[in-house]
């Protein structure tokens, strides 16, 4: 019974930060999360300590909890760590990967590039498909790991209004490029489109957050 509130209040409290309820640089207590979530004080403590350990908060002694921000220095780490394991992912495990998958990835991404199907999960479809290579390892601390840099990219999405049509398209065929690789078991190429696939990814989330600091300066000025 206690693993479960103590696991429930983990939930509660990282679901309000990776949606942003929690705003990232802001400083919340313990009184705060317990009226918000309900929950003793045990369990939340033991949450806020796993918290801390995923760089998601950082507890201040006699001030409060810091929901973490996310900067460009931060970006950069993590994508930096995102190409040296998913294109090294692609490349040495991919082929464990039943070409039919692919097949099935291609189909949908070109149905919706010809405007065919207009339903299109992009945020389920794009981290359906990074962890599908990130599975295929079979490596637990790639699982691991990888599990928390996605909850940081889920913060950085929401943050910069998750993602607009015109990225929407050139990630569709970026995937597009590394599935078409994948299908002819070119991993070598496969990796190297994934690993553009994330510095054009970067690009963008970098860009749209200089654009939004230099908006937020010349607010200040004014």
């Amino acid at each position: 019974m206690k693993e479960t509130l103590k696991h429930q209040a983990y939930q509660l409290i990282k679901n309000n930060i990776l949606n942003c309820v929690y705003a990232p640089d802001t400083i919340i207590n313990e009184e705060q999360i317990r009226e918000e979530i309900g929950g003793s004080r045990t369990p939340i403590r033991d949450a806020l300590s796993r918290l801390e350990q995923e760089r998601l908060v950082k507890i201040l002694p006699k001030k409060g909890i810091l929901i973490t921000g996310i900067t460009i220095q931060e970006l950069n780490q993590l994508y930096e760590t995102r190409e040296l394991i998913e294109t090294h992912v692609v490349e040495h495990y991919g082929g464990r990967i039943p070409t039919d998958t692919f097949i099935s990835y291609y189909r949908r991404y070109k149905e919706y590039l010809n405007g065919t199907q207009t339903a299109y999960s992009f945020l389920t479809m794009d981290e359906n498909l990074h962890q599908l290579f990130i599975n295929a390892s079979e490596n637990d601390y790639f699982i691991s790991l990888y599990s928390t840099i996605q909850d940081q990219i889920t913060r950085t999405r929401i943050l910069t209004g998750r993602t607009s049509i015109e990225r929407l398209r050139e990630t569709t065929k970026e995937h597009l490029t590394i599935v078409e690789a994948a299908i002819q078991n070119n991993w070598k190429y496969a990796a190297a489109a994934m690993r553009e696939h994330l510095l054009q990814s970067k690009q963008s989330y970098i860009s749209y957050m200089l654009q939004k600091n230099i908006a937020a300066a010349n607010l200040t000025i004014e």
